[in-house]
């Protein structure tokens, strides 16, 4: 495949033009309990403020999420969610930046979608019936994550025969899938699932083979690794201390060919990328 572009929604994103930077997609959570900024966003205005300065500081998608998928937590009530993001959804779908919404449940998706939702991040791959159906009378982009087993136990022993194999079979599987129910590739970009069911050696084994999924599925990678323990197990840092160790991955990622990073820290990780983009600019003699 390799799509050279994305359409996502009412936005459409060239993903191979020497002159632009990789894609930043800023996290915006209206949840108690999210790993990083559990709470800090409960309010439509105080989650209405971090957004206009993620836009601001030059975000590129806007991920918006009502439920956490942190380790170890639970399911939450479908009602809960909706109260929780549809608020922000129609406050925002007018910002002039592309909304993304995290879930992975079908009625969620069609509600976002109908109020403006340019982007599905769904977590579970889109497995849930009733899931492709939804997305498939849109125009929305749609991300494809790897996680094994739920957010309440993939991080007990997770194990694979191959990590790299194993999850970029299933990313394709998911994708085929995708392709049966109609879905053109230019609107999906997958995610390999960095914390969802990983060891740290998991996680830096994918990492390192983003080039390696890139190239087996033709599609481009989206990579999260803000703030997260793998981070933590690494640098030594609490969660509210791994900016730099945050950044640091997001060029990893993009080095080795992500073409999206998910992160916190819209500003610093923008910078960076910029300076990135400046040096990869150049032409060798």
């Amino acid at each position: 495949m390799n799509t050279s572009y994305l359409q996502c929604g009412r936005y459409r994103f060239d993903l191979h033009e020497i002159s632009s930077r990789p894609l930043v997609m800023g996290i915006l959570n209206v949840t108690p309990d999210s790993f990083s900024d559990g709470g800090q966003f409960h309010s439509l205005d105080l989650a209405m403020s971090h957004a206009e300065q993620m836009i601001a500081d030059g975000v590129d998608i806007i991920d918006i999420g009502g439920e956490s998928s942190r380790p170890g937590a639970q399911s939450l009530p479908l009602d809960e969610e909706l109260r929780r993001v549809m608020p922000l959804i129609y406050a925002l779908r007018d910002c002039g930046k592309p909304l993304s919404i995290d879930t992975y449940k079908p009625e969620v998706m069609r509600e976002a979608i109908a109020a403006g939702a340019d982007m599905i991040n769904d977590i579970n791959g889109f497995r849930f019936e009733g899931a492709l159906r939804v997305v498939n009378e849109s125009e929305c982009a749609l991300c494809i994550m790897h996680m094994q087993r739920d957010p309440s136990t993939m991080q007990v022993d997770p194990e694979y025969h191959d990590v790299v194999a194993d999850v970029s079979r299933f990313l394709a599987e998911r994708v085929s899938a995708c392709e049966a129910a109609g879905i053109e590739s230019t609107r999906l970009c997958i995610d390999p699932g960095f914390g969802f069911g990983k060891t740290l050696e998991h996680n830096l084994t994918l990492l390192k083979s983003i080039g390696r999924i890139c190239d087996e599925l033709g599609l481009p990678v989206l990579a999260g690794l803000s703030r997260k323990s793998a981070i933590g197990a690494i640098t030594g840092k609490p969660v509210e201390q791994r900016l730099a160790g945050s950044i640091a991955a997001a060029l990893s990622a993009v080095a080795h060919g992500a073409s999206i990073v998910r992160v916190h820290d819209v500003a610093e990780t923008v910078d960076a990328l910029k300076v990135w983009q400046a040096v990869e600019s150049i032409k060798k003699d």
